[in-house]
């Protein structure tokens, strides 16, 4: 499973061209289910998720989680981050079937909604447009 955090001051998601999702300071989350992924992973990535202290205090350090920064969270399906491209210019899709993704990807969106924090989601499988304000920039990727 591999989670590519970006703080954000704002983002959105368009299927066919209507906006599904919109939140203003937080995290966009973009989610790829590789084969082999458990329930395991998903607990242990939303932990991390939710307690990743990438918002700044008062004194400007890096010491707050999005809960703290009373921040949002949108999560987007996005299964070509599990992609190999260690070998010529295409790149090799390897992500996990949908019909098991996708359960995998409802249990992640679970688990951080049940960190009280406002949740938002891309629609999966769809094709999406998502426009996002980068706050810093600030991106990390986390790995199960």
């Amino acid at each position: 499973m591999i989670v590519l955090i970006q703080r954000v001051s704002e983002a959105s998601v368009d299927v066919e061209s209507r906006t599904v999702a919109r939140i203003r300071r937080g995290l966009v989350i973009f989610l790829a289910i590789e084969p082999g992924d458990t329930d395991k992973d998903c607990t242990k990535l939303c932990r991390k998720v939710i307690g990743c202290r990438i918002f700044s205090d008062a004194q400007g350090k890096l010491n707050l989680d999005v809960r703290q920064a009373n921040g949002e969270i949108l999560v987007i399906s996005q299964f070509t981050l599990s992609a190999d491209t260690t070998k010529g210019l295409r790149p090799s899709l390897r992500a996990a079937d949908p019909g098991i993704a996708e359960p995998l990807y409802e249990l992640f969106v679970e688990k951080i909604r049940t960190g009280n924090i406002p949740v938002q989601t891309g629609v999966f499988g769809a094709h999406m447009d998502v426009a996002l304000v980068n706050d810093g920039p600030t991106t990390f990727v986390l790995k199960s």
